[in-house]
C-alpha cells in the first residue's frame, strides 16, 4: 500500500517579477544616462583624420560667440587663467589643456588659450600642451 502526500512541491519558477525588475533598471538606467551629459556646452567640433588621444587634463570650451568656459563653468580670460594656473601648477608631469572650440570660433580665441598654457609654462618651468578636440571626419 502507497502512502500518497497531499501538498505537492512545484518545481516550477515563476519569472513575471523578475522582468519586471528588469524593465524598471532598464527605464532607470535610459533616465540617468540621459541626465548626464559630458558635453554640456554646444560646440560645432571642426572634423579631422586624427585619432591621437588626448592625455587627462583640465577641458576649455570656446563657443561660437567666443564665450570661455571652463569644465561647463563660463569664465572670462583672467578667471581662466587662474584655474588654469592652479590646476596645471599641481599636475605632475606633462598634462594636456583639452581645447574644444567650435568651429566657427574667431582664431584670436584659440590663440588665446594657447598663450595662456605658454605663459603658464614659463612660470612654472613645465611642457603643458593644447590639445585642439576634433570630430572625426565624415
Amino acid at each position: 500500500m502507497a502512502i500518497q502526500t497531499r501538498n505537492k512541491k512545484s518545481i516550477a519558477f515563476s519569472t513575471a517579477s523578475m522582468s519586471d525588475l528588469v524593465f524598471l533598471l532598464l527605464i532607470f538606467f535610459i533616465l540617468i544616462s540621459t541626465l548626464v551629459n559630458p558635453n554640456a556646452i554646444d560646440v560645432s567640433l571642426p572634423s579631422s583624420h586624427s585619432k591621437t588621444v588626448s592625455p587627462q587634463g583640465p577641458v576649455v570650451a570656446i563657443d561660437r560667440y567666443n564665450n570661455y568656459y571652463f569644465y561647463s563653468d563660463p569664465v572670462d580670460l583672467a578667471t581662466l587663467r587662474g584655474h588654469l594656473s592652479m590646476e596645471l601648477g599641481a599636475s605632475e608631469g606633462t598634462t594636456g589643456v583639452e581645447l574644444q572650440a567650435d568651429r566657427e570660433a574667431e582664431v584670436q580665441s584659440i590663440v588665446n588659450i594657447y598663450n595662456i598654457v605658454s605663459l603658464i609654462n614659463a612660470e612654472h618651468n613645465s611642457r603643458h600642451k593644447v590639445i585642439l578636440k576634433t570630430a572625426p571626419d565624415r
